[in-house]
């Protein structure tokens, strides 16, 4: 188990920065620093595939924080 743990957490990885990079952000550079130019991109409701991509990044994160964790011990 110990010896395939560092290969999860690869996988994991290249999933989870796959799964941000797909999400569309309505922000631009301002929004950053609280200068957003459309005051609507604060209350997108997502639908869709972008709910189901929204919802499969948090439980990959949560699944390669647990195995960051598992390889501590």
């Amino acid at each position: 188990m110990k010896s395939l743990l560092p290969y999860v957490q690869i996988i994991l990885s290249v999933l989870l920065v796959g799964a941000i990079l797909l999400q569309r952000t309505g922000a631009q550079v301002g929004g950053a620093f609280g200068g957003s130019d459309n005051w609507s991109t604060a209350f997108h409701t997502r639908r869709g595939f972008e709910k189901t991509l929204f919802t499969a990044t948090i439980v990959i994160a949560i699944l390669f924080a647990i195995s960051a964790l598992l390889n501590l011990i």
